[in-house]
């Protein structure tokens, strides 16, 4: 066997070391501080049937329909939004006339028993002038149709951007976007008051946010959750921006694009791109807080970051916060030792 050879399978195996144990570490660490405190790991709860949804880039929880989700594919479907249900078989199709989307990433419901769609992603690396958001009700009836829709257009305050997050604030409607990347991390950008159909609705930063896939608020809006694929981040809702409350615990997914709270906000749903793709569940012990913090009646408050969410303290600590530091040190240094091993 060839030096060169030998060095390629030393380096592969390295690589398949460290990713087996940063998968490890993710999972092994104890439940995190999270929008309520977690009641445990993130579990399967079903898989999307649909051969046609190949890119499920969004995920909402229906509130005229319980246990039923709405979703969408990535690019290149068409105007075409699903109805899930907790069994993972699609039980509607509704198709949105006289739309032409380009890069659908995000799918919120309002306060006004909307649904909104993010035409919000940028494959051209943020150099699309606009982008735009389409809103349409949310059908009181489960069947395949074809609905008429509003169509936004968004600009941002500093120039184009990557997104793929679209929150709407369950409470005053107003529409945030969180940016997928910018030097590394991204921003919450803050839409008008009201959205205009006639004129330009211009969003403008109101916080630093890190790399996000998707996010969404808690039905009575008082928190806010955004996910990347490997991490997440959990937020109090006080006066209108966001106040980091901790990291929540995301499954590891082939290409994790999506959450939702359940609607009635005892649970996360994390969604995945891909064939069969399958939606997991994260149980949450308490009601999100009310505005401003303190526990809603009732409801324990959530754990600090970084400790463990359960009273009894019998957990492991640590958080998905601590596991996804571990996992970034083991996978580093894997990296390290390749170098040092080609440099040797």
């Amino acid at each position: 066997m060839t030096r060169a050879n030998e060095r390629w399978r030393w380096r592969s195996r390295a690589i398949r070391v460290g990713t087996a144990a940063g998968a490890a570490a993710l999972l092994a660490i104890g439940p995190a501080a999270g929008p309520a405190a977690a009641a445990g790991l993130p579990r399967e709860a079903f898989t999307i049937t649909d051969p046609r949804i190949t890119e499920s880039s969004g995920l909402a929880a229906s509130r005229a329909h319980p246990g039923v989700y709405w979703t969408h594919n990535d690019s290149d479907d068409g105007p075409y939004v699903y109805a899930v249900d907790s069994e993972g078989r699609t039980v509607a199709t509704v198709t949105l006339r006289g739309t032409k989307p380009r890069d659908t990433e995000a799918i919120s419901l309002g306060p006004d028993g909307q649904l909104y769609l993010g035409d919000i992603g940028d494959n051209r690396d943020g150099t699309w002038p606009e982008v735009w958001i389409y809103r349409f009700a949310e059908p009181r009836e489960l069947r395949d149709q074809t609905v008429d829709v509003t169509r936004y257009r968004v600009t941002y305050e500093d120039g184009p951007r990557d997104a793929e997050a679209l929150m709407v604030h369950p409470v005053t409607g107003r529409a945030y976007i969180a940016s997928k990347k910018q030097s590394g991390g991204g921003k919450l950008y803050q839409g008008p008051e009201a959205l205009s159909a006639t004129g330009v609705n211009v969003f403008r930063p109101i916080a630093d946010v890190p790399w996000v896939t998707d996010g969404a608020f808690s039905p009575d809006g008082t928190r806010l959750v955004l996910r990347g694929y490997f991490s997440g981040t959990a937020y109090r809702w006080q006066d209108g921006r966001p106040v980091e409350d901790g990291s929540v615990n995301v499954p590891l997914q082939r290409q994790g694009e999506s959450v939702t709270y359940t609607a009635d906000g005892k649970a996360l749903m994390f969604g995945s791109e891909g064939k069969g793709s399958a939606v997991w569940r994260e149980a949450l012990d308490a009601a999100p807080a009310p505005e401003g913090g303190s526990p809603a009646p009732g409801a324990s408050a959530p754990a600090a970051a970084g400790t463990d969410s359960r009273a009894d303290g019998s957990g492991t600590g640590g958080g998905a916060g601590g596991s996804a530091v571990l996992a970034v040190l083991v996978v580093g240094a894997v990296v390290l030792l390749v170098r040092k091993r080609r440099s040797g």
